[in-house]
């Protein structure tokens, strides 16, 4: 690169650093200059890609560091493969569409396995000749119409594993491009804070479920150890009402808000319902029902004859 071309790389970093006030450090590792083009038209209007040589984005920051002394944090974790992302947008947003746009790749001999590479069992379309080349791989199969047909799923690649050069061999001949490859975030630098992008994560509901469990635990603590604070506050205060009305429903001693109370333990019938004094002579109904019973079975029983008469007669 030429002294012309430097100076101009190294002023367009201090633009970036003055204008915007969030970056996202990004790797990108098995990117190609096409897919990494892409990825610059999806994120035009939110945000500027910056690729260049390491010594010169830390030598542009640390120029600039009085004007910018904050970015001082972020120059630590400039090494590698890697690129800032400047923008003013929401910071996930803009993490969310950098993220959007992956490229599916064959897994290449030599290359670590992001993910577990499974081959499904089914036809393969492979002809008979590659029976052995399955079997090295320890890939049961068998003839099915003249095509080598997999038995069973097999797992060829675990997470972490180097991809050898006959697990490539065999995904390139099933036309299996299990990778996929794009940008990925390292870290997040927000206005002289620099943190990992799990934080990106973290929503309003989230921070607000926490902080009631934080809230929760502290009021515990404070009832426990008998010590008041805001939290335990409207616990204490609450508890002392429920005394209260304990020791007047107990004494004769009434206030404003018991009064209520004490009446209905006075007089109950008072506050009754009307609907179980309805209920109350549908309910006798029933239990008039055996009654009638019982005088029809007397009555029955007589047939007429009398008191004390028998059917045959005295004896």
């Amino acid at each position: 690169m030429s002294k012309e071309k430097k100076a101009v790389f190294l002023e367009r970093v201090k633009q970036l650093v003055d204008e915007y006030p969030r970056v996202l450090l990004v790797t990108a590792d098995n990117v190609g200059s096409h897919h990494l083009q892409r990825i610059r038209k999806l994120v035009r209007d939110d945000a500027v890609i910056l690729m260049g040589k390491n010594t010169l984005i830390r030598k542009a920051i640390r120029d600039h560091l009085s004007q910018v002394p904050a970015m001082e944090a972020l120059l630590q974790h400039i090494w590698g493969n890697i690129g800032l992302v400047f923008t003013k947008q929401d910071l996930s947003t803009c993490r969310d569409k950098l993220l959007e746009l992956k490229v599916a790749a064959p897994a290449k001999p030599g290359s670590i396995s992001p993910i577990e590479v499974t081959i499904p069992k089914g036809n393969t379309g492979l002809e008979p000749g590659k029976t052995s080349f399955l079997q090295a791989l320890n890939i049961p199969s068998k003839i099915t119409k003249g095509q080598i047909e997999i038995t069973s799923d097999v797992t060829l690649v675990r997470v972490g594993d180097k991809v050898g050069p006959s697990e490539s061999s065999l995904l390139t001949l099933l036309n299996i491009k299990p990778f996929s490859y794009g940008l990925h975030i390292l870290r997040v630098y927000d206005n002289g804070n620099v943190f990992d992008p799990k934080i990106l994560d973290i929503t309003d509901a989230v921070i607000l479920q926490k902080f009631s469990q934080g809230v929760a635990r502290i009021a515990s603590l404070a009832l426990n150890i008998h010590f008041p604070t805001v939290a335990s506050f409207p616990h204490l205060f609450l508890n002392a009402y429920k005394n209260i009305v304990a020791i007047s429903v107990a004494t004769d001693y009434t206030i404003k808000q018991t009064e209520k109370l004490k009446d209905i333990i006075a007089n109950p019938g008072a506050y009754a319902s009307s609907a179980p004094a309805a209920a109350a002579p549908a309910a006798a109904a029933p239990a008039a029902a055996p009654a009638k019973v019982e005088k029809e079975k007397e009555e029955e029983e007589d047939d007429g004859l009398g008191a004390g008469m028998s059917l045959f007669g005295d004896d």
